[in-house]
């Protein structure tokens, strides 16, 4: 008969949230394809050649690529793959010209510390880039790297273009494809969301509204960023634009399914399953007759949604759209040169990116200073440890601290295997085939997984290099302690980022737009494309909110147990959203509007709650003042805010 644990030797839930594999999605076999042929084909031929150190060039350039290759449309993975390249050479360059010049390699290393960490801060693809920036300037003033100083750049860009090249092999034939797959997908999440919206499991639900989310802003990230390339000339896109469009009345209908449901009149199934069918439409590119069978509807909410499915059926199946006509709900995108000086002056401007960078380039500057003067054998790895856990949109620096710890024992534990049978030569480049394919298959199970996959290709690549062998071992475990170590201290416990500041603002700020979205929601005169764009942006940052209190949930305490009693107002606050919506669909359909002064009344209860949440740090007592009409439109919402205030209300 099994026994439960001791309370003392009870993991923490932090340590069991940090080392709990995430769930991911199935293998991407074209990506590990890709990876297996792009970093062994250098080897091959630098084998071949009687150069094997270029070659193990160039498959470092290819390892930053295959990390790169994340994006589905193929537009995409030219930014994400080529721009950190010219990065990745910037960066390279500059730290293999001072390599071996004691404080000015600290100097200069620091510097692109500095000027990595700010960039990061902009976006997905220059976050990337700062990360290849620093990474290579690391390697170069690391290691003594052969030929001319222009001939390693040269060949770790190749390798990384030469993911890029195999990444694009297929536009030609699958060109837009990635684009209706996208948009396809955003349909299945909310033929999903009415699903659950049906059943009483309320997490559920609350997962499934978060999945649309996500799955809605990649969409339109996608397609946006594609349109921003030709103005919206192509119809094509324009046309999967108005499909994400259309879904958004089926989106805004799923609350007031709900609401329904929790007063006894459940959804047809016939809703959902019409939702697939139109997915299943546009994936194909389909634009015949949908024949959708759809009941008859008993009430606003059920008239709600088949409004809604009928337009989206009508859309969905129009075979010709009119660019100009489109409206890009979240703005359409600027010229890429006015994004690129507005970002250059957000991150001149911002005390976020300045507080990074010299946290960044702080680490570094002790890390290098630390090497010069205390003799660590390729001490570059310390480094290196720093620039990957100090990477604030990648996860908590603590969590990624303790991640990089275990994952590189992991990974040594099958370098050692390797370098120890495997004798040094051709046997390499199978070795490679074997190794690479696991960098992509293991990075979505989290930031470990992904050490552990890296760290054997490294340390391969490494003895190509400089013929170590198994030497390399024990230095590597040490470096990288102390580049766990020094991210720790310097990056992470010297910086205490106060909760208010880092979660509590931007949850005050969420509710009170959220008290914005209330009065606009019910202003008559209002624009439906700004309510749109409102309830989108909404969202969005709710689910921004969201992914940093996870993140603070893998932190050890105070912070790991504040987020977990702050949590519940999270989900509240975005309940009050959905409640919000429900209710303006009701409107929309025929239920009689709310009078002007219930509006206010509940904008007014929230914005309290916001100045609560602003100026505490640990949950405070609030007032709740909410009545009205038990038959109005907003009851279902007040009780939501009557909710939200009692959650920040201690218990």
């Amino acid at each position: 008969m099994s026994r439960e644990l001791p309370i003392g030797l009870t993991p923490p839930d932090w340590l069991v949230r940090n080392l709990r594999p995430q769930q991911a999605a199935p293998l991407n076999w074209p990506a590990l394809a890709r990876a297996a042929l792009a970093m062994s084909l250098p080897l091959t031929v630098g084998l071949a050649a009687g150069q094997p150190a270029y070659g193990a060039l160039a498959s470092m350039g290819a390892l930053s690529g295959v990390i790169g290759d994340t994006a589905d449309a193929y537009r995409m993975r030219i930014l994400n793959i080529a721009v950190p390249q010219l990065f990745g050479a910037v960066g390279v360059t500059a730290g293999s010209l001072v390599y071996g010049q004691g404080w000015l390699t600290v100097a200069v290393v620091t510097g692109v510390a500095l000027l990595s960490g700010m960039i990061s801060t902009i976006g997905a693809v220059s976050s990337v880039s700062g990360l290849l920036l620093l990474l290579n300037s690391v390697i170069g003033a690391g290691l003594p790297l052969p030929g001319a100083w222009w001939l390693t750049p040269v060949l770790m860009t190749g390798g990384g273009l030469l993911v890029l090249l195999l990444a694009l092999l297929a536009w030609p034939l699958r060109s837009g494809v990635p684009e209706r797959s996208a948009v396809a997908a955003a349909y299945r999440t909310v033929a999903d969301l009415l699903s659950v919206s049906d059943s009483d499991d309320g997490e559920a639900y609350d997962r499934a509204r978060h999945t649309v989310t996500q799955s809605l802003n990649q969409a339109y990230d996608l397609i946006l960023a594609r349109r921003a390339r030709y103005h919206g000339r192509s119809r094509e896109l324009a046309r999967l634009l108005a499909q994400l469009n259309a879904i958004t009345p089926v989106v805004e209908a799923a609350p007031a399914v709900r609401f329904a449901r929790l007063s006894g009149k459940p959804l047809p199934p016939e809703v959902p399953a019409a939702v697939l069918h139109i997915a299943d439409a546009i994936e194909t590119g389909y634009t015949g007759p949908t024949g959708l069978n759809l009941p008859e509807p008993a009430n606003e909410t059920g008239r709600a949604v088949d409004h809604a499915l009928r337009h989206v059926a009508e859309v969905a199946t129009t075979p010709d759209v009119d660019p100009r006509g489109i409206d890009d709900r979240l703005g359409r995108p600027a010229a890429l040169g006015i994004r690129t000086a507005r970002a250059a002056r957000n991150v001149i401007l911002s005390a976020n990116s300045w507080r990074y960078g010299i946290r960044l380039a702080l680490c570094i500057g002790i890390a290098q200073a630390l090497v010069s003067l205390v003799p660590v054998p390729r001490s570059y790895w310390v480094a290196l440890t720093i620039t990957f856990v100090l990477k604030p949109d990648f996860g908590s620096v603590f969590s990624r601290a303790l991640l990089r710890a275990v994952g590189t024992v992991a990974g040594l534990v099958v370098a050692a295997t390797v370098l120890t049978v495997v004798p040094r030569g051709w046997w390499d480049v199978p070795v490679m085939m074997i190794l690479a394919p696991l960098v992509p298959a293991l990075t979505p199970r989290g930031y470990g997984f992904q050490t552990a996959a890296i760290t054997p290709v490294i340390l391969l690549l490494s003895d190509v290099l400089n013929h170590q062998g198994t030497a390399l071992l024990l230095p590597r475990l040490l470096d990288s302690l102390m580049g766990c170590a020094i991210a720790l201290i310097a990056g992470y416990l010297l910086w205490p980022e106060s909760w208010r500041t880092r979660v509590g603002d931007r949850l005050a700020d969420a509710v009170a737009d959220t008290a914005a979205y209330v009065e606009l929601a019910f202003t008559p005169d209002a624009d439906p494309a700004a309510r749109a764009r409102m309830r989108r942006r909404l969202y969005r940052d709710l689910s921004v909110i969201r992914t940093e209190f996870q993140r603070a949930l893998t932190e050890p305490p105070p912070t790991g147990r504040r987020a977990a009693a702050w949590w519940p107002l999270v989900v509240a606050v975005e309940r009050i959203v959905d409640a919000t919506t429900a209710a303006r669909v009701r409107v929309r359909h025929g239920a009689p509007p709310p009078d002007r002064a219930e509006v206010d009344q509940v904008a007014l209860q929230l914005r309290e709650l916001a100045e609560g949440v602003r100026r505490s740090e640990t949950l405070v007592a609030v007032r709740t003042d909410l009545t009205g009409p038990p038959d109005s439109v907003l009851e279902p919402l007040r009780q939501e805010v009557a909710a939200a205030r009692a959650i920040a209300s201690p218990r």
